[in-house]
């Protein structure tokens, strides 16, 4: 099934608006936790729409608790965890992108989609990438960062695989009702931790720079932005929606050196050209595999 014109380009700005998110989010970083702004995320995401639209049907209680914890605290708690301590907004939009690779996984596993060579390569490359990357850094603080996206990465894939598995009919239900279930998730964990010490600072009022980064992320990166690309995962194959995320890491890049003034050196931006080059293998590994049987078989006709 082609995607259409109307859909290419609802994926295509919503992953440029991911991209922007990163920078957003750290936007709110300079004055919240990210416990706190992570639960003010997902709370504004749930209040008060849940109590104007119905739970979507044919979803249990159980896929909305699970969904609701994995992409709240699982996701974006850890994204913005990892920023809090160190990690940059263009870095964290790179190696979130792995997810990539553990869906493919997911779907093999549960689904029986095959992994072919070319699937193997793009992952070689990426984890070279990765490799140099934590090589050239000679910060804890970003190795310690990015393993906790990529444990992210691996909470979105299994976010991703839900979806595929129980094609929510009412998008904008499942989004608002699963994001009431991250909402006691989030404040358990920053209970456990911090007590009541995180929420001091609203007893001053938000700065607006935080209360920009909470309603964008609430309703343009959360509500707006999963209900175009879950409609998009449940209505084409991963093969097609899943390599437009590869237009997030650019746009990620280009907005923290916009904003924030990231300079990266040049292993790093070879390390994540690796990455990059490794998904984009990855995600399009059944067509270039055609391409080298039909190079190969052209070939063998020739002799």
């Amino acid at each position: 099934m082609r995607m259409s014109w109307r859909d290419l380009c609802a994926g295509v700005l919503v992953a440029l608006l991911w991209g922007c998110n990163f920078s957003v989010i750290e936007l709110g970083l300079k004055t919240l936790d990210p416990y706190l702004l992570t639960l003010l995320r997902f709370a504004f995401c749930a209040f008060p729409l849940v109590f104007f639209i119905r739970r979507p049907t044919g979803i249990t209680f159980t896929v909305l608790g699970v969904y609701g914890a994995l992409f709240g605290a699982g996701l974006w708690w850890m994204v913005n965890f990892a920023m809090y301590n160190g990690l940059s907004p263009g870095m964290s939009s790179v190696f979130l992108q792995f997810s990539a690779f553990f869906t493919i996984f997911w779907s093999a596993c549960f689904l029986k989609e095959r992994i072919t060579g070319m699937h193997w390569a793009g992952m070689l490359f990426a984890v070279a990438g990765l490799s140099l990357i934590l090589w050239v850094s000679g910060k804890s603080s970003t190795s310690f960062g990015i393993f906790v996206v990529l444990l992210a990465a691996v909470a979105w894939s299994v976010c991703n695989l839900l979806v595929k598995l129980k094609k929510p009919a009412e998008m904008m239900a499942f989004i608002i009702w699963s994001s009431l279930f991250s909402v006691p998730v989030i404040l358990s964990l920053t209970l456990a931790v911090q007590g009541w010490a995180p929420f001091v600072v609203l007893a001053d009022g938000l700065a607006l720079g935080a209360v920009f980064s909470i309603f964008f992320q609430s309703y343009i990166t959360t509500l707006l932005g999963y209900l175009v690309w879950n409609n998009l995962m449940k209505k084409y194959p991963a093969t097609q929606v899943a390599p437009l995320s590869l237009l997030v890491p650019v746009s990620g890049l280009l907005a923290s050196h916009v904003f924030y003034g990231e300079v990266l050196s040049t292993p790093q931006w070879v390390a994540i050209g690796l990455v990059i080059f490794g998904i984009a293998v990855f995600l399009n590994a059944r067509r270039l595999q055609v391409l080298v049987g039909a190079g190969e078989a052209s070939r063998v006709r020739d002799c």
